[in-house]
């Protein structure tokens, strides 16, 4: 009877372990479960917080007031010769300028005499490196002076691209199809006969140089007091323009109004 008792004690105690294992096994299950979930989870908002959705913004194009003046101008070098940042090369295209019109105005030199001169003064170095100098030591060949046949090419095209282009500007200015810009022009080409009745072409064109080299830098030292100055005279030409289109430009008959009458 005793062997009984304690061989039913231990298989209830068997029966009881083996419950309690399984207890066990399916609560660490639903945790690992719970805890991978819950890394996914925070993978996931990782992953969210490591890339997030771009926001779209609205892209309003800048007006030449606001974009600094290197870009106005062009930007690379020609901008910083105009802007004094190479203040060596911008020194010496003005003292370039300066030294040829001082030579045709102040000294009175013709254009002729400036070519006969420098051909005498070339062809002279030449004969005197040819045979004078190897006299006493001998002297390296001269070199020779050619235009690549290429770089005429290229030069040719760019020209006739460029001429192109300013040819499609006119005809479209003349077209009329945009009023204040053909009367802008006008009003220009009008100031300029007027300066050139004054002075001549080659003092026009270095008046023109100057100010293209002082220009710039100035206003970009003084940009915010220029900005203010420039609006108050966009507005004043503004109400010129709107007076002088109710009293003549209005009487005047378009295009649109013309194929009208016709059709």
């Amino acid at each position: 009877m005793a062997d009984k008792a304690a061989g039913g004690q231990e298989h209830e105690s068997s029966f009881i372990d083996s419950v309690k294992e399984k207890v066990t096994e399916k609560f660490h299950g639903n945790g690992s479960s719970s805890s991978d979930s819950e890394g996914e989870g925070k993978g996931k908002l990782a992953s969210k917080k490591d890339y997030p959705v771009p926001i779209k913004k609205k892209v309003q194009s800048l007006s030449w007031k606001e974009k600094p003046v290197h870009d106005l101008l062009g930007g690379g070098k020609p901008a910083d010769i105009l802007l004094w940042r190479d203040k060596k090369t911008s020194i010496g295209v003005l003292g370039v300028a300066t030294l040829i019109w001082a030579l045709f105005e102040l000294i009175e030199y013709h254009l002729l005499s400036l070519l006969c001169h420098t051909l005498i003064l070339v062809l002279g170095i030449h004969f005197l490196w040819s045979n004078t100098f190897n006299l006493f030591y001998r002297c390296p060949q001269f070199p020779e002076v050619a235009i690549d046949e290429d770089t005429a090419l290229k030069v040719a095209s760019v020209l006739r691209s460029e001429i192109n282009k300013a040819l499609e500007v006119l005809r479209e200015i003349a077209s009329g199809k945009d009023l204040k810009e053909f009367l802008a022009v006008i009003a220009c080409l009008w100031i300029v006969s007027v300066a050139g009745n004054w002075c001549n072409l080659l003092t026009l064109v270095y008046i023109c140089f100057v100010l293209l080299q002082m220009v710039p830098i100035l206003y970009e030292k003084n940009k915010g007091q220029a900005d203010v100055l420039l609006e108050k005279a966009e507005g004043e030409l503004k109400k010129h323009f709107e007076v002088v289109s109710e009293k003549v430009l209005s009487k005047v008959p378009s295009r649109a109004s013309r194929e009208k009458k016709a059709t």
